[in-house]
């Protein structure tokens, strides 16, 4: 099932050039322009607080939108860059590309696990320790995936789950190039205090003989 994807609401700019965006700006709107997608460049005008919530959001350079004006056919774009005041660090403009459905983007995919109650490692008492709850993935603008998932059946304590272990969705691949840990089930507390102890122990014995 494809990831839905949020919507960004702007609306057309009538003017170009630095006194359109300077009015757009008195009128608490951030200027900005669509590109891209075999069509013309259009100017926009953005909701300053609206663009702001969204900046606040995170991942907003890694993220898919519907681009919304009205009058114009709804479409797929991603920010490209956002220009900010260097001292007080608000948005000033912002540019956005069109994608086709057969584009290749990176996004950041959630990671969910499932079957817990199937992992003898938590079963005894250990503990899923996430060290990636997403990961960031070349995929297609078409077919983005809602999540990827990882199955934690059989897993004991001390096994770890690398990225190689997870069934990626059809055409979408990792932008990293190496194995890298996505989740490890680590030993209970008292566990580990007891193979500590174990430990001492051989190491106190081993300095008496």
């Amino acid at each position: 099932m494809a990831k839905e994807i949020p919507d960004l609401v702007a609306e057309a700019r009538v003017g170009t050039g630095k006194g359109a965006a300077r009015q757009a700006r008195r009128d608490h709107l951030v200027p900005g322009v669509v590109y891209g997608g075999g069509a013309d460049p259009l100017p926009l005008n953005i909701k300053y607080n609206y663009l702001i919530k969204h900046l606040r959001a995170g991942r907003f350079l890694s993220t898919l939108f519907n681009l919304k004006v009205e009058g114009q056919e709804d479409v797929r774009v991603i920010c490209r860059h956002v220009q900010r005041d260097v001292v007080k660090d608000l948005p000033l403009h912002i540019d956005l590309m069109r994608l086709r459905r057969t584009s290749r983007i990176k996004l950041f995919i959630h990671v969910d696990f499932i079957n817990h109650e199937a992992a003898p490692g938590l079963k005894r008492g250990g503990t899923l320790v996430v060290v990636r709850n997403e990961v960031e993935l070349e995929v297609t603008a078409g077919d983005i995936p809602e999540k990827i998932t990882v199955d934690l059946t059989g897993l004991n304590i001390g096994d770890v789950v690398h990225i190689n272990d997870i069934k990626l969705p059809e055409g979408a691949k990792p932008t990293v190039d190496r194995n890298f840990v996505i989740a490890n089930i680590s030993a209970p507390s008292g566990l580990r205090s007891s193979d500590n102890e174990d430990g001492d122990d051989a190491e106190e014995a081993a300095a008496e003989e």
